[in-house]
């Protein structure tokens, strides 16, 4: 790790301000839905140092993108099952240490609607891997709290952002997510886990 674990712990407990999760860096360029199988071990790996090192800095997850659609040779169903099959190769670790692989939803052409979503979690099967669910990017394919409530207790993160059909991505409450139906929504289904801006 270029980051001292130790160093971090302790200006974590300095401020108060812990390190909950990590995000795989290397997910987009380094894809576990590549079509090289060399490529998608090169992840794995990456994978594994992410989780040792979230559960060194006291986090409780490591956010993953699983791949991306790119065209005939890594398609949606490519990225599905090319992914699952390596994330699977990282359970044993995430059991042993404790930490969540969290999926996040993002623009990669890959699980556009919250049931594509729900069931490929749920394919993986396992209670170390769930979502990390962006509030803002999925607003872009329905309304957000649509998805939260298809997801439910899958969701165990969340990146809080807004995003406009005019504008992109803006500032909080200046988009199109409807925030007070998000607020119910996550009520509904019990939601206490972290929120990211």
């Amino acid at each position: 790790s270029l980051l001292n674990a130790k160093e971090i712990r302790e200006a974590s407990d300095a401020t108060g301000m812990p390190v909950h999760g990590l995000v795989d860096m290397k997910h987009w360029a380094i894809r576990l839905s590549a079509p090289d199988p060399a490529v998608r071990e090169e992840g794995v790996g990456y994978l594994k140092q992410c989780l040792k090192e979230a559960k060194e800095f006291g986090g409780s997850s490591v956010l993953l993108v699983p791949g991306r659609v790119t065209g005939s040779d890594e398609n949606h169903d490519h990225v599905w099952q090319r992914s699952i099959g390596e994330i699977r190769k990282v359970l044993p670790l995430a059991s042993k240490l404790g930490i969540f692989v969290l999926i996040e939803n993002v623009w990669n052409g890959f699980c556009e609607t919250p049931e594509q979503f729900r069931d490929y979690i749920d394919e993986i099967d396992s209670p170390w891997v769930a979502a990390s669910f962006d509030i803002g990017n999925c607003r872009k394919f329905g309304k957000s709290d649509d998805w939260i409530r298809t997801l439910g207790s899958r969701i165990v993160k969340l990146d809080c952002k807004d995003w406009s059909a005019t504008n992109g991505f803006c500032k909080i409450g200046d988009g199109d997510v409807d925030w007070p139906a998000v607020r119910l929504a996550l009520a509904e289904i019990g939601f206490s886990g972290w929120c990211t801006a």
